[in-house]
Formats: C-alpha cells, structure tokens, sequence
C-alpha cells in the first residue's frame, strides 16, 4: 500500500532568518517517521527580507519543497488560506516558521490522528518570553469570546495542529473573506484532542504580532463568532433611554413644585456627554458589523498570487 501524504503548511513574513533552521530541524524529526511521504507548502506572505529567496534556494535541493508568494502582505489568515487550498496530503499539519511550535511533536500528532481523531491540536501551557500585559490580555480575550461566542475556544490553542483531509475540506467549504481560523477550526467541529506544550522563545528574529494587530485579531475573532456586542449596544440604549424617560419625568416634577430652576447646568453636561458617548459605542459596535458585511458583499479575493512552482 502506497505510504500516506502529510502536507506541511506553513506561513512566512520576514522570517529569512529562521527559514532555512526551521527546514533543517524539521527535517530531522521526518526522517525519523516512517510510512508517510511529506511535503511542504511554505506561504511566503509578502515579506520585505530574503524570505522568498532563501526558499527557492532550498526548493532546488529538495523537490518536495512548494511555495507560494503574494503580491503583497495579506495577512496570515490569507497565507493559512492559501496553503490548505493548495494542500492535497491525506493529512495537513499547520504550524509556523519560528520554531516556537516544536516539531518534535509532530510524531505524536501522527499517532493520534491514525487513532481515529480528526484533529490532534496544540496549545501553550505557557507564555514563555511575553509581557505580563501580553499575557494578561490573551486570558482575557478567551474570558470575553468564549463568554458570548457560540462555540468554545480553547485557551491557550494555537495554530499548531494536524488535520484529516475530511476536516479541511470542511474548513475550506467557509468562504468568508474575513477569517478568524482558530474559531473555524472549532465551528467546522470533528473530534480534536489537544496536546500540551511549553512556549520556547525565538531563535532568532522577533514576533511579526504587535500588540495592536493582537488586539485587532481579537475584534475580529469577538465580531466574526458572535453578535452579543450587538444585543449589549441595544440593551444598553433601552436602559439610557428608559433612564433619560425617568429623569424628564422628575424634571417635570420638580419643576412643577418648586418653579424655575436654573440649577443643574453641570449635570446636565455630564448626562450629555456620557449618553453621547454611549451613542458613539453603539454606533461603532454597529460599524464593526457593518464594515465585515461591507466587505463580503464586495467579494474580493483573499489573496493573489505573484509567482509559485506548484504545478
């Protein structure tokens, strides 16, 4: 019987330094399994360095080697993308080029997912090497989404993981062009078991993720898996309004009794601002949800292909 294909996707931006340490060490985990005919799709997302040169050099050597490169940066959420629609293994494993997701695990993952699971994923144990703000807010962003989402997120999950063909398919039937992957992962469903693992530092270069495109990502994954911010805004109106109702009704009130009175200017002000302000937030959690409808109805390609040696 013909060995099994594994397909190992992986996105790349400016990771020139780790390009070439991320294939030599991965390759010595590979060659250690039997049974399995491996290939590669690197993603090389519109880097700015050596990155799609260097891949080129190692796709001489080693015919199992693809790549695919953007005309420009469009995202990590393109790259992963690209690479499962480009991927046609009996399994895929997803994983990136830093190193911070350890390759020696790749052989366990293997050994589950012929165990019957559909997907064996990966999540950190810990956050070696971050900011305790960083930190802080990544538990916080799993309290918030999984609090108001319909499905669960796994704290600590990364993109880390290895998946039937029959899950990526599945995954690939979602063709929304704003993608919030680790939610799809766990809305598409099957059976996943989760492996552990400690977070390494980078062995070299540094974290393309800023805190702004961390917090940015997040939105994105609250707006794409749940409207609750939408039912929040409108209870939140109703309860201004039914507030401000009360207050006009006392206003009346006192005003009947006690005659004019021109007290009251700064508190008037501040109920101003604050039920404006309100408005404003409502306003922008509608704009969130607008904006997204905007852009799918716009149809547009997640990404475009500028050169590639997949035939």
């Amino acid at each position: 019987m013909d060995d099994k294909r594994i397909t190992i996707v992986v996105p790349c931006y400016n990771e020139e330094k780790m390009i070439n340490i991320f294939y030599v060490e991965c390759n010595k985990v590979l060659e250690k399994i039997d049974g399995y005919r491996f290939e590669y799709i690197f993603i090389n997302d519109g880097s700015k360095d050596k990155t799609l040169i260097n891949l080129k050099e190692i796709a001489k050597d080693d015919n199992r080697v693809k790549f695919i490169s953007f005309s420009r940066n469009f995202g990590k959420e393109a790259a992963i993308l690209a690479g499962l629609e480009k991927s046609e293994g009996d399994f895929v494993v997803l994983m990136d080029a830093d190193l911070q997701h350890p390759p020696a695990l790749i052989l366990e993952m293997i050994n589950y997912i012929e165990d019957g699971w559909d997907s064996v994923s990966t999540k950190r144990i810990s956050r070696k090497g971050e900011s305790f703000m960083r930190s802080h807010c990544s538990k916080l962003f799993y309290k918030v989404i999984n609090s108001i989402s319909d499905i669960a997120i796994t704290r600590g999950a990364t993109d880390y993981r290895i998946m039937s063909r029959k899950m990526v398919d599945s995954v690939l039937k979602l063709g929304e062009y704003h993608r919030f992957s680790k939610g799809i992962f766990e809305w598409v469903g099957y059976d996943t078991k989760w492996i552990e693992y400690e977070s390494e530092d980078r062995i070299e270069g540094e974290s393309k993720w800023s805190f702004i495109s961390l917090f940015r990502y997040a939105i994105e994954g609250i707006v794409s898996f749940s409207t609750i911010p939408l039912k929040v805004s409108s209870f939140v109106g109703s309860l201004s309004a039914i507030g401000s109702f009360i207050y006009l009704i006392y206003i009346i009130f006192t005003t009947l009794i006690n005659g004019k009175d021109v007290q009251g200017y700064a508190s008037m002000i501040c109920l101003i601002m604050f039920f404006g302000g309100i408005q404003l937030i409502a306003l922008g959690i509608i704009g969130e949800y607008l904006a997204r409808t905007y852009m799918e109805s716009k149809k547009r390609p997640n990404y475009f292909i500028k050169e590639d040696n997949i035939i």
